[in-house]
């Protein structure tokens, strides 16, 4: 009797290690920071316009530049998820994912459309390739849009699936999409357009 006591009292023993490690693995990593609202540093630009960093944000101004202006991530990532908060008050932005840069302004890959209702905020665009992927309408825009107040957007992009969410709202979604592997973010200023374009506390979890 006293061996099987042993013996349960040793199973619950490792049974509660197991479910300790197991909810240790499950628990989300932690939101990571991508800017100090400082400076500029882990991040460097290409093309044209100006960015800015203004009461703790990332500011981009361009007036019918010829060259895009990018403001690209140091770092290159894959998989993760990132969160951002963004206003756009002219122009025509958007948020890169696992770009593949080439000279003199060009970037690559996956835009998560930024700007105003009718733009496309929120959708999926593949620059140099096949365009729209997926777009909301206008009505759709201007029930999760914001134009005169923060936007909150959220990206998980996981293997060939990726999910764009603006203000609690889901905006465009793409299933197992061949894309491509590792690559920088960036954020946009398009050309020939009057820009001014906001983003703060961008952060990734990875």
């Amino acid at each position: 009797m006293r061996c099987r006591r042993i013996a349960v009292v040793g199973f619950v023993l490792v049974l509660g290690v197991g479910l300790t490690a197991m909810a240790a693995e499950e628990k989300p990593a932690a939101w990571k920071p991508l800017m100090d609202g400082k400076t500029l540093d882990g991040w460097h630009t290409i093309g044209d316009g100006q960015w800015t960093v203004e009461d703790g944000a990332f500011v981009g101004r361009a007036n019918n530049e010829k060259l895009y202006g990018l403001l690209v991530s140091d770092k290159t990532y894959r998989d993760c998820t990132i969160r951002l908060k963004f206003k756009c008050a002219s122009g025509d932005s958007g948020f890169y994912i696992r770009t593949i840069l080439k000279d003199p302004d060009q970037a690559h890959g996956l835009q998560i459309q930024v700007g105003l209702p009718g733009s496309g905020t929120g959708g999926i665009y593949e620059s140099y390739g096949r365009a729209w992927i997926e777009k909301p309408t206008v009505e759709q825009e201007k029930k999760f849009t914001k134009t005169d107040d923060w936007n909150e957007m959220l990206i998980d992009a996981r293997g060939g699936n990726v999910t764009v969410h603006v203000n609690g709202t889901k905006t465009a979604e793409l299933k197992k999409d061949p894309g491509r592997g590792e690559g920088y973010l960036a954020l946009q200023m398009h050309s020939g357009c009057v820009m001014h374009v906001t983003f703060k506390e961008i952060e990734i979890r990875d």
